[in-house]
């Protein structure tokens, strides 16, 4: 008897980076190895020395295939064995181990938007539907489109055992979100490459795209995002840590150092309007879904909780926001004694 592994990878497609998945025939019983393909198809070699490595670093059922099927995720290797350079999921492994005594964990809202051709779906031929405003978290045929693309997604995704905790409709017709966590930075960060995945894998069946470009309809429209929330352990038992965490995302060059890898096309969406702060200003506040860090209300109240990151993209790659927040606020933490 065998049973398939789908072996998924991230690819060196610049400026945003696409996903690859491969099937390989597994006998029952055997052990997933590293397996290679041809990086100079997928942005990560040239053709004269095109070999490169996959190496399983998360796995989970398969809720399209069933059965004994897996979904296999992978860091891409040279052939020495080595991360390749497209490889950032490394770099987010050595930084969790020398923090892990924070107990740094994410929750990360991942926005999109679903297409049908070149327009999104809901969106009328050759021109556009009612002003944005009663399609967020709305009901009713005449406001919402592609539920049943979502319910499927949802469903997959909870079949995968994914941590997966919720869904809902956007500002935008088409514009949908869901949200992972709260996790440790590897497995947010994990999960959610497989949840695109199989985002993607399942719009197909329903003949639709999804697309997690930050700002897929110019104009006076909400971008797409992947607001970021952080806690460490003493951000969760107290406010002082918190307001350490977010002094620190602001201090120096650390706001555009920031930015500068939270997706590409960020100036696009953080202009200041629509729910965001410009790129390239900072602020932090309670509340204030147009400040670049939100403390949620509840958290002052309580004082203790998380901050949320509102800057960060749809297409951000999570390995990079998490490393950053949590070499950003875990090193401030830790020089001011607040862990």
């Amino acid at each position: 008897m065998t049973f398939k592994a789908e072996y998924i990878w991230i690819d060196g497609t610049e400026p945003t980076a696409k996903l690859r998945s491969k099937t390989k025939i597994m006998a029952d019983g055997a052990e997933l190895p590293n397996w290679g393909f041809d990086g100079s198809s997928t942005n990560q070699a040239k053709g004269h020395a095109s070999d490169r490595v996959l190496k399983p670093v998360f796995t989970c059922p398969d809720p399209i295939r069933g059965g004994d099927d897996v979904l296999v995720l992978c860091e891409v290797l040279n052939t020495d064995m080595t991360p390749h350079e497209t490889n950032t999921r490394a770099a987010l492994v050595e930084l969790e181990e020398r923090f892990a005594s924070q107990e740094p964990i994410f929750g990360i809202e991942q926005e999109y938007t679903f297409f049908e051709g070149d327009r999104p779906l809901g969106f009328p031929v050759g021109g556009f539907p009612a002003a944005q405003g009663g399609y967020y978290c709305g009901v009713g045929a005449d406001e919402i489109f592609g539920r049943d693309v979502v319910e499927a997604h949802l469903e997959n995704c909870l079949k995968a055992g994914l941590g997966i905790s919720g869904i809902n409709a956007e500002v935008m017709p088409g514009q949908w979100e869901f949200q992972v966590g709260p996790l440790a930075p590897l497995e947010v960060s994990d999960q959610l490459w497989i949840a695109r995945w199989l985002l993607y894998r399942t719009a197909e069946d329903f003949k639709v795209s999804a697309t997690l470009d930050p700002k897929p309809v110019k104009g006076d429209w909400n971008g797409a995002g992947a607001h970021t929330n952080f806690s460490t352990k003493a951000m969760r038992e107290g406010y002082a840590p918190i307001i350490t965490a977010c002094e620190s995302l602001g201090e120096g060059s650390k706001p555009l150092d920031h930015v500068k890898n939270y997706g590409a096309g960020i100036d696009d969406r953080l202009t200041g309007l629509h729910e965001t702060a410009p790129w390239d200003e900072y602020k932090y506040g309670v509340s204030d879904r147009g400040a670049s860090v939100r403390i949620p209300w509840q958290v002052e109240v309580e004082q203790k909780g998380y901050i949320e990151d509102r800057r960060p993209n749809a297409n951000v790659d999570p390995y990079v926001v998490t490393r950053l927040l949590v070499d950003t606020c875990c090193t401030a933490l830790e020089k001011a004694g607040q862990v």
